[in-house]
């Protein structure tokens, strides 16, 4: 269950990464410094994608706790 809830949590912090950083593209847009924005907006796609990656292996995990105790009711 500690894998489990760090698993959530790295998502969590991965998605708040991705917003700031998106937040930090929209500013650059908004000041026409085009290439501040596409930087910052590269560097929360990779948060975004580092977040889902946690996201999934939590998805896992669940499935493989749920099956366990599927499987120890069934007894």
């Amino acid at each position: 269950m500690k894998e489990l809830k760090k698993l959530h949590e790295k998502a969590a912090e991965h998605h708040e990464k991705a917003a700031e950083h998106h937040r930090a593209a929209a500013k650059h847009v908004g000041e026409e410094s085009h290439e501040a924005a596409a930087h910052h907006a590269h560097v929360a796609h990779g948060h975004a994608i580092h977040a889902l990656e946690h996201a999934n292996l939590a998805s896992k995990k669940h499935v493989e706790l749920h099956a366990e105790m599927a499987d120890a009711t069934e007894d």
